[in-house]
């Protein structure tokens, strides 16, 4: 019997305990299209903390979308923010306006290159209401605003 690596002879380790995975981003971009819109996409986020939230949010976007290096949290959703936050490896500048009126948004900002507006679908929402949320969102079913 092979020894393993710091342990006795004749003693076993027991297996490492896996963590599960990370929730995935709940998230449905609108498809191109030629006719300018006021948002991007849906986001159906697992609670109300957004710099708790943007890790997964981020690495999730669209590959050919830049860096976003500010957000913007629009409406009374979100939880109070710090004005700055790591993600991935660099750091997003964070502002929330409360009193926005309309759904709550996300407007991601690549600094220099432009903006992406994202609809937040609110964490309590019923999950079939978010997925067709989602899915309509993904078949180019844009709100309007």
């Amino acid at each position: 019997m092979a020894t393993l690596v710091g342990t006795a002879p004749g003693h076993r380790q027991p297996p490492a305990h896996h963590q599960s995975p990370p929730p995935v981003a709940r998230l449905a971009i609108a498809p191109p299209g030629g006719v300018p819109r006021r948002i991007d996409g849906a986001w159906w986020p697992h609670r109300t903390d957004l710099a708790a939230e943007l890790p997964e949010l981020l690495p999730a976007l669209p590959f050919d979308w830049p860096r976003i290096t500010h957000v913007t949290a629009n409406g009374a959703l979100w939880s109070p923010l710090p004005t700055l936050t790591p993600v991935a490896g660099h750091v997003v500048r964070l502002r929330r306006i409360p009193d926005r009126p309309g759904p709550p948004t996300l407007c991601l900002v690549a600094a220099g290159i432009g903006r992406w507006d994202l609809l937040v679908i609110p964490p309590g929402t019923p999950e079939p209401d978010a997925v067709r949320t989602l899915a309509g969102m993904a078949a180019g079913d844009v709100p309007a605003d």
